[in-house]
């Protein structure tokens, strides 16, 4: 079951159609006022969700479906006006699995789809510790010398993934394609911001995190 939060007629026609067509049930919201509700009587396998609703924004209803434990793992693509570069940063970094920009082709939004189940439904380390960092991405906390970080989703998703396989080197254009998505935008620099934030959220344990000259970022107690 796929839920589709739009408030545009045509466009809800237009998902409604696509996804049945695919195999897949839907369900369809022209806001979010119910999804909540209906979300605990019935989990969906995925939504998609578009920004700019009446009443509560997409950005809202997202925040809390990431903040709740029983909705926090339900995979997300937000529906973003064309050019809303901010949102869609905004999105990432709450939680948002992937965006689509509108106008958008039906065979785009179904290999969309197809990508964001297959990431989560794949298998994925549950627990790990180094060096005094523990990461529990089960319940998405991280921890230096016991003490609880206050991460957004994407530095979580990069702490994970450099501390998953530490002395690997990874490139900048990596580490997009693996916690941003593929086709993500906002350049390069986006993941040196994240990175810099990291460093200062772990505090002494920042060092951990090295840069691997004309490449990107590794993890690891070496120099």
């Amino acid at each position: 079951m796929i839920y589709c939060i739009e408030d545009d007629q045509s466009i809800r026609e237009l998902l409604a159609y696509a996804l049945q067509k695919e195999g897949y049930e839907t369900r369809l919201f022209e806001d979010g006022s119910t999804l909540l509700e209906v979300i605990s009587e019935k989990t969906p396998e995925l939504i998609i969700l578009d920004i700019m609703l009446p009443g509560e924004s997409g950005l809202a209803l997202l925040k809390k479906l990431k903040a709740d434990p029983d909705t926090k793992e339900i995979p997300v693509i937000l529906l973003t006006a064309l050019g809303g570069e901010y949102d869609k940063v905004i999105g990432l970094d709450l939680g948002a699995d992937d965006y689509i920009s509108k106008p958008f082709s039906v065979m785009e939004l179904l290999a969309r789809i197809r990508a964001v189940k297959r990431r989560s439904n794949s298998t994925i380390i549950q627990h790990l510790e180094y060096n005094g960092i523990e990461i529990n991405y089960l319940n998405r906390t991280a921890r230096v010398d016991g003490e609880e970080l206050d991460l957004t989703f994407k530095e979580f998703e990069l702490l994970f993934q450099l501390f998953s396989h530490p002395g690997m080197a990874y490139s900048r254009e990596k580490l997009l394609e693996s916690v941003w998505g593929y086709d993500f935008e906002g350049g390069t620099r986006t993941v040196d911001v994240h990175v810099a934030s990291l460093r200062k959220k772990l505090g002494s344990k920042g060092s951990l995190i090295k840069t691997v000259r004309n490449i990107g970022y590794k993890a690891g107690a070496e120099a």
